[in-house]
């Protein structure tokens, strides 16, 4: 099989490990293929492919489409490295308000499936990253498009970063408990 998931302290939330083959050629790996994740009971319809370039210090999200828009992606990080984040905002989940992350990066070519119900976000470590996520469940929406702030108290992410490079979209972005019931998914 040329991948390892791995479910990480939030269930739903896998790290995938792909099997690389190297030669003196290079490398050759598979980043999605629907039999593998099927026979992991990860039943992914994707529908549309994201890529970001971003410089060291920028730290995109966290980000979310809300219902019925809601979006799972599949994250992986092609060249340099990043801080990826998820945080639980399924309203009846045990672990709402809880989060995960790993680092991703070309070296390792690690991905990380984050399922509908969950914000989005990701830290930049290297001198640039380029970012590419497989998007699942809806087509990107600008009236579902949602956010929280990245340094929410409630929420408590720990990152490596007083001053990170933000946009003004996510430098405005509520708290989780500022959010409205229809707001969560």
């Amino acid at each position: 099989m040329p991948f390892v998931f791995e479910r990480l302290e939030i269930p739903d939330v896998v790290l995938i490990k792909p099997k690389i083959f190297n030669d003196e050629r290079g490398y050759f790996l598979e980043l999605f293929k629907t039999s593998d994740f099927n026979n992991y009971s990860l039943r992914i319809d994707f529908v549309q492919d994201n890529m970001s370039f971003s410089k060291n210090g920028v730290l995109r999200g966290l980000h979310y489409q809300k219902y019925p828009k809601a979006q799972g992606k599949l994250v992986s990080c092609i060249k340099g490295s990043i801080l990826d984040v998820a945080v639980d905002i399924r309203k009846n989940s045990p672990t709402f308000g809880k989060y995960i992350w790993v680092i991703l990066s070309e070296e390792e070519k690690n991905m990380l499936w984050i399922p509908v119900g969950f914000a989005h976000g990701f830290l930049v470590l290297s001198d640039f990253a380029l970012v590419l996520y497989k998007v699942a469940g809806a087509e990107y929406s600008p009236e579902h498009d949602a956010g929280i702030i990245w340094n929410d108290p409630d929420i408590g992410i720990k990152w490596p970063i007083k001053n990170p490079i933000l946009s003004s979209k996510d430098s405005k972005l509520p708290r989780l408990r500022e959010l409205k019931e229809d707001d969560l998914l």
